[in-house]
């Protein structure tokens, strides 16, 4: 649970350091430009900006129902993040499973890719797709796009 946590820690705890010297150094406008974007950094990286996750077999049973994508993701990843982002508002409609919150996850992840955690992994009407476009997730969540 903590190691989701990490980077963006880091990132915050850096950038207020590099943020101190930089200001007590005698350049203020530098600190105050660099503080913003290490905090922004740290937010993108951080599991705030996906929606709440779920566990695989809540995921693999609300998927059943509604016949929405479920995607494996973990924080940190850039793959994950882009996807994230390109989805914009259509990322609620999807079912999110962060793997490192989830070993039963993680191990789907994992019979889907070759013995790797390679994320993100979308599963759709019970096949994989690994590092999918976003248009495309988009698509199958129309009714005519499933399949």
């Amino acid at each position: 649970m903590m190691r989701v946590w990490i980077l963006p820690v880091v990132l915050v705890l850096c950038g207020s350091a590099v943020a101190t010297v930089l200001i007590s150094g005698g350049s203020p406008v530098a600190g105050a430009a660099l503080l913003p974007a290490f905090l922004a950094l740290a937010g993108v990286n951080s599991p705030l900006i996906f929606p709440r996750s779920t566990g695989v077999r809540e995921a693999e049973r609300r998927s059943a129902v509604d016949g929405r994508p479920v995607v494996f993701w973990r924080p940190g990843c850039t793959y994950c993040i882009r996807l994230r982002i390109r989805l914009g508002r259509s990322a609620g409609q999807l079912h999110w499973v962060n793997i490192w919150r989830d070993p039963a996850g993680a191990a789907a992840v994992r019979a889907a890719n070759e013995g790797n955690e390679t994320v993100p992994t979308v599963v759709v009407a019970g096949r994989p797709h690994t590092n999918p476009d976003a248009e495309w997730v988009r698509e199958q969540l129309s009714p005519s796009g499933r399949g």
